[in-house]
């Protein structure tokens, strides 16, 4: 069960991830945007990790302080929700 959660948290943080890149490349070339709602929900859902690196890695949305602060607390809930998770898994087994 623990190797399920972990899957899906990286699976949609490596989503999270390259559809931060995918948004700041549109933003360059002035071509159809992510909304940020969906960035949003990406990151709320299990990929705060990977929209917190690609924001730092593309260096996009660094100049939101909603963007900053709130993907940087959603990553830092998740990593505490898989540790957590994975010792109240250990003590059940």
């Amino acid at each position: 069960m623990y190797f399920i959660l972990i899957g899906f948290f990286i699976v949609m943080s490596i989503v999270a991830f390259f559809t931060m890149g995918y948004d700041k490349s549109a933003a360059q070339t002035r071509n159809r945007r992510v909304p940020e709602r969906t960035l949003w929900n990406l990151a709320l859902f299990g990929g705060g990790v990977g929209a917190y690196f690609g924001m730092i890695h593309y260096r996009h949305k660094t100049k939101h302080m909603s963007f900053r602060i709130g993907f940087t607390l959603l990553a830092i809930l998740q990593v505490a929700l898989l540790i957590w998770a994975g010792q109240f898994l250990k003590e059940w087994s």
